[in-house]
């Protein structure tokens, strides 16, 4: 060995500067293959303290020892090197002799790599400043300079000052306004002072160091632009840092325009207050009002709508000639969803419509009043003189999604080489429940028919999983992985026990093992569906080392989960004749599976299943006449803010079943269970759901503490079941409407979603009971488990859908309990707290605050009311109605007693 390898594997760093150093190029390069050998032994095992300690040494060689710039720029970035890298002013000294045109290639080859690289910047500026290039303007060298500039100072030294002294300012900085999430980086150093970056800026800028006109327009092409709230914040401090004069205001005003119309919140703030500087001041053209008007009262936020409606009545008061113009553009407002701006625009329509000149204007005022809530609606039929009909409601229609209708799983894969392909992206992302079950079949058929093919076929999925390695390369072995700590995690794990008992890498008697006592140690309130589902899999593992089954008797036929009777009687007659014994276990979950509520079919199939003869076409025919499945007795229970379910003992469970399917039949309670465990993963649910395709509210009993977390505990994704629950079978009891309750109050927009996804798929089923559904709301809002502030975002959506009568059949019941907590006190103090809740603290004596939200949940169910016509009388309502002043929850409490008490 060389002594410059010795150097380099030892990890001596200066010595093997010095002899690279007294080397020529040929020298250098002969010594490259024997680097690289290095490095693949290197990165097989990359932790040691000894690859640590070369790592550095081999960096620097390499790059030495390459005359190719592209050579020399991937091995500077490579991934492998990133741990530990050469120090930069190492690798510049050994690149410092080459020529200025190469360095500079090399340079930019480096700057060009993704930010991940995490090339340093002073690698990248030190051959910057070798090379007498132009600076690379890329994303990894623009990071990487606002990282230097704002982490890198001294004592003494500022941002300011760096920046100063920066010879590439003025190209950095117009590469900053287009570097993507840069915001965040920038706002790592202070708000304020000379440490500021959009102060420092701003400063360079004043002084004429940086072009004006160049910085303005860059920094509001970047707020056009969007992106990440950090950004919106930074840009948009640094935009009010330069403090545009009103020459420059007005020189942007398209830019303001379209920020007004398409930017982030506060962004669109600014520029609406720009623009009504310049539209107060005469500075913006009536068409230019119109279109910005136009753009704002379009958007959601409220705040930025009624600033734009005070404005367009502060322009209207000066100047009557613009009416025409400006009216039909605040007349867009009677469309919005909120009816206090409704209103709002309403009363800026009647003040100024005296001034409008054309008829064209006064019919499309008239038009444009069809939009607004009814009450509002009967108004302007008269302020506008608009035609009677106009006020009178179109018959109401119930708009649902059309129930979901059951897929029919297909076939299993006919070739072994098409099931591969099903394995492999099961083993990547775990599937569904109807492609589970394909491969699952499939893989029992073809080891069946052709167990060679098959594993042949299976060859390159296989190869990849670890425990097929010859060598042991892991502390456990293949029969500790499956059955060791929780069982079978997932589908995908249940997949792999499969394969790797086709390839003999798990024990015959560790395959008996888990049959005759089960792998599921935890004992928690979830175990039971966990049991079950891997007592399947391991008996089919087992069946496939010992005695093949032919095809599975539980394959579902739809994608729910259940089993057609008739196909499992052709699948037993199927085994009849081919002489093949029946698997325990697969045959107990195609009892649970087979559909029995369709009771003309059952009987049926019953009379056919007993003329087989058979031990299993007799108890089949057992089951099948014994009626629908057995519903147990649920009752709730409490824990702390959270309502749940408990149920009693299923009886038809025990007796013949396996031992790992009797404990569905266990009773379950909230007080007794354990309920803090490993089963905190989401996959495994549609899988539950499948094993009693037909009894759903026996599994949303066991899971309805996890979904209660994404209202109670924030949880994230928990509620992504919900719609596969709604399209499940069986009664829809206390548990499945309790977890879509809380669902509805989740933390997060898709938990949100998919409960309103599954509320929607429930009514359309005729499987909602809008008034338990309500209660429960009000029950859980009262105890603190669901805000009301994100219920009114659930409730809002599913009506956005059509489904306002499904709404209001809800609220009519979630209101009253909430009401029924306002002190009968209808003081000023009390109505004043109406908008926030908590404004009047204890000003009012007795008084109870409104919870947050409360308000919003009375303008939903007004709007609800409204379209439906619908005319109850809802306990509480007049109490908050004749609340004294005029907040908002009074004014909605007002509009609900006027809509549903109207004739």
């Amino acid at each position: 060995m060389s002594s410059l390898m010795e150097a380099v594997r030892a990890g001596r760093t200066a010595e093997v500067v010095s002899l690279l150093d007294g080397m020529t190029d040929a020298e250098r390069r002969s010594f490259f293959p024997e680097l690289k050998t290095l490095r693949k032994e290197l990165r097989a095992d990359q932790w040691t303290a000894q690859a640590r300690s070369a790592y550095p040494t081999l960096h620097a060689a390499g790059t030495a020892c390459q005359t190719g710039a592209a050579g020399v720029a991937s091995w500077l970035a490579a991934s492998d090197m990133r741990w530990w890298p050469a120090p930069p002013a190492v690798l510049i000294d050994l690149l410092g002799d080459r020529s200025p045109g190469w360095l500079g290639d090399v340079a930019h080859r480096v700057a060009e790599r993704p930010t991940s690289s995490r090339v340093p910047y002073e690698l990248m500026a030190g051959l910057v400043r070798l090379s007498g290039c132009p600076v690379p303007t890329t994303e990894a060298y623009v990071h990487g300079w606002v990282e230097h500039i704002g982490h890198g100072w001294q004592r003494g030294d500022t941002v300011l000052d760096r920046l100063r002294k920066d010879p590439h300012l003025a190209q950095l900085t117009a590469a900053l306004f287009e570097t993507n999430d840069i915001g965040s980086r920038l706002a790592w150093t202070a708000d304020e002072g000379p440490n500021s970056w959009t102060e420092a800026l701003a400063t360079l800028t004043t002084e004429g160091v940086l072009d004006r006109k160049a910085t303005v327009d860059a920094c509001l092409a970047r707020l056009l632009r969007g992106g990440p709230a950090a950004d919106h914040r930074v840009f948009l401090r640094m935009l009010r840092a330069l403090a545009l004069t009103r020459d420059e205001e007005r020189e942007h005003t398209a830019e303001w325009l379209a920020l007004a119309a398409d930017a982030a919140s506060v962004v669109a703030a600014h520029a609406q207050s720009v623009l009504a500087s310049l539209a107060l001041d005469r500075e913006l053209t009536t068409r230019q009002l119109a279109e910005m008007s136009g753009a704002v009262l379009f958007r959601p936020e409220k705040k930025l709508v009624r600033a734009q409606l005070v404005l367009l009545g502060k322009v209207l008061v000066r100047d009557a000639s613009a009416a025409d113009e400006l009216l039909r553009a605040a007349a867009q407002a009677f469309g919005h969803e909120d009816s206090d701006v409704q209103e709002r625009a309403l009363k800026l329509v009647e003040r100024h419509a005296g001034k409008v000149g054309l008829d064209e204007t006064h019919e499309e005022l008239a038009s444009a009043a069809a939009q607004l809530i009814p009450t509002l609606r009967m108004r302007a039929a008269q302020s506008l003189q608009a035609s009677s009909e106009m006020s009178e409601p179109a018959p109401y229609e119930e708009v649902l999604p059309p129930a979901p209708e059951p897929v029919r799983l297909a076939p299993a894969p006919e070739s072994a080489e098409e099931l591969t392909e099903e394995v492999g992206a099961l083993l990547a992302s775990d599937g569904d429940v109807a492609a589970f079950e394909r491969a699952l079949d499939g893989l029992v058929r073809h080891a069946y028919h052709d167990r060679d093919g098959l594993l042949e076929a299976l060859d390159p999925v296989v190869a990849r999983r670890w425990w097929d390695g010859r060598e042991q390369a892991y502390a456990y072995s293949a029969d500790d992985y499956f059955t060791r700590h929780h069982g079978l995690i997932n589908a995908a794990h249940g997949l792999e026990l499969l394969l790797a008992t086709l390839r003999g890498k798990v024990l015959t008697a560790t395959l008996h093992k888990a049959v005759q006592r089960g792998t599921v140690t935890s004992d928690c309130g979830h175990s039971p569906l966990a049991r079950a589902f891997e007592a399947r899999i391991w008996e089919v593992a087992y069946r496939i080392r010992t005695e093949p089954l032919p095809f599975l008797l539980s394959t579902p036929t739809w994608g729910t989960g259940l089993l057609e009777p008739d196909e499992l009687v052709a699948r037993l007659d199927a085994y009849r004749r081919l002489g093949a014994r029946v698997s325990e276990a697969d045959f107990a979950q195609a009892l649970l599976r087979v559909r029995r509520g369709d009771r003309a079919s059952a009987e049926a199939a019953a009379e056919r299943a007993a003329a087989l003869g058979t031990a299993e076409g007799t108890r089949l025919a057992g089951w099948l006449t014994t009626g629908a499945p057995t519903v147990p007795v649920f009752h709730r229970q409490t824990s702390g803010d959270r309502i749940l379910v408990a149920s009693g003992e299923i009886a038809e469970f025990q007796g013949d079943f396996p031992a790992g399917f009797r404990p569905l039949g266990r009773p379950v309670s909230f007080a007794r269970d354990h309920w803090h465990c490993w089963h905190w993963g989401d996959g495994m649910r549609g899988h539950w759901l499948a094993l009693l395709p037909e009894q759903r509210e026996l599994v949303a009993v066991r899971m309805l503490r996890e979904l209660s977390a994404v209202a109670v505990d924030d949880t994230r994704g928990d509620a992504a079941v919900l719609p596969r629950l709604a399209e499940s079978g069986g009664e829809a009891g206390d548990a499945v409407h309790l977890a879509v309750a809380y669902g509805l109050g989740a933390r997060h927009p898709e938990d949100r979603l998919a409960a309103v996804d599954a509320l929607l798929v429930l009514a359309a089923g005729g499987q909602l009971d809008a008034a338990r559904m309500g209660a429960d709301l009000g029950q859980l809002v009262r105890r603190g488990a669901v805000k009301p502030s994100r219920l009114v975002e659930s409730a809002r959506t599913a009506a956005a859908t059509g489904a306002n009568a499904t709404i209001w059949g809800m609220l009519r019941h979630t209101l009253p309990v909430l009401l029924a907590d306002l002190a009968a006190d209808g003081g000023t103090g009390a109505a004043a707290g109406g908008a926030t809740g908590r404004a009047t603290g204890g000003a009012t004596s007795g008084a109870t605050a409104p919870p947050r939200g409360l308000a919003d949940l009375l303008a939903i169910a007004a709007e609800c009311a409204e379209r439906t016509g619908a005319r109850d009388e809802l306990p509480h309502l007049a109490r908050a109605a004749d609340r004294r002043g005029s907040s908002r929850l009074v004014a909605q409490a007002r509009r609900l007693r006027s809509a549903l008490a109207a004739a």
